[in-house]
């Protein structure tokens, strides 16, 4: 059984459904925040870019065992040519994809599961995307308020695109020959790659700069920073699929989260909306 509902968004009505215990948000709601008269164009434009692709391949691939592989592969080769068109329902009928509903009818529009709706908030909007998630967060606090059922936002948010991040990671730099031991070692050594993007400091660093506390440094993050380290685990998962060394990868991922902060912690009425 399919319930509908709906939460407000700087004074914009979201859409969200939920399908037993899968949630999808409107991207056509979240589109209007560039264009209310054509979102399907700006849906558009984002599901035809190379990143998009790669990133919509990944999370069809973890949770999708019906998702087809050759056909995604067709568009992900396609999308670097400037005739490449791309819609929301060729995506799904062509690759049997699970991540994106496409609904028509006066309450229709395209929805997309939360990990790839945030992924699309953050391409419209950094600033968006937060006011997103924090209205969201309040949306599944109230509901698990009335359930009784202890829910936190803040971890969920940061574990949102780890099996995608850790996923890359095993495909892709991880020799066939290593033992779970050395497996282990470059999973911490990536993470500790944003941490250092992100953060300044590596896990240990920061544990030695701070004995008495509980914990690690990403559960001390502020909201804001736990959206940006969102953000970068989806970016480092296709950059290391395009194949860019670890130095290449942990410049722009530290010009990503310089930038993506500024933007988020110099925003007055997002300190306020927290606050309220």
């Amino acid at each position: 059984m399919i319930k509908s509902n709906k939460f407000i968004v700087q004074n914009r009505e979201i859409s969200f459904l939920q399908s037993g215990e899968k949630e999808f948000i409107s991207l056509t709601d979240i589109a209007k925040y560039r264009s209310q008269y054509d979102p399907a164009a700006i849906i558009s434009n984002w599901i035809r870019n190379s990143n998009t692709i790669s990133f919509l391949g990944l999370w069809e691939t973890l949770n999708n065992k019906d998702f087809k592989p050759l056909e995604f592969e067709g568009f992900k080769n396609e999308s670097g040519n400037n005739y490449f068109v791309l819609s929301p329902q060729k995506w799904i009928e062509s690759t049997n994809a699970k991540g994106i509903v496409s609904k028509s009818g006066r309450y229709g529009g395209t929805f997309a599961h939360t990990d790839i709706a945030f992924e699309f908030a953050s391409w419209i909007s950094p600033e968006f995307k937060l006011y997103l998630i924090t209205e969201f967060k309040r949306l599944k606090n109230d509901e698990m308020v009335r359930l009784n059922i202890d829910w936190n936002f803040q971890r969920t948010l940061a574990k949102v695109n780890y099996r995608i991040h850790t996923d890359a990671i095993k495909e892709k730099i991880i020799p066939l020959e290593l033992t779970k031991e050395q497996s282990a070692v470059i999973y911490a050594n990536e993470a500790d790659m944003l941490n250092v993007a992100l953060f300044g400091k590596t896990a240990r660093q920061w544990k030695v700069d701070n004995p008495n506390l509980e914990g690690n440094i990403r559960d001390y993050a502020t909201l804001e920073q736990l959206v940006v380290l969102s953000n970068m685990e989806s970016i480092n998962s296709v950059m290391i699929h395009q194949g860019l060394v670890q130095k290449e990868r942990i410049i722009q991922l530290n010009q990503t989260a310089i930038i993506q902060l500024k933007s988020l912690f110099g925003n007055k009425q997002l300190k306020n909306l927290q606050n309220s």
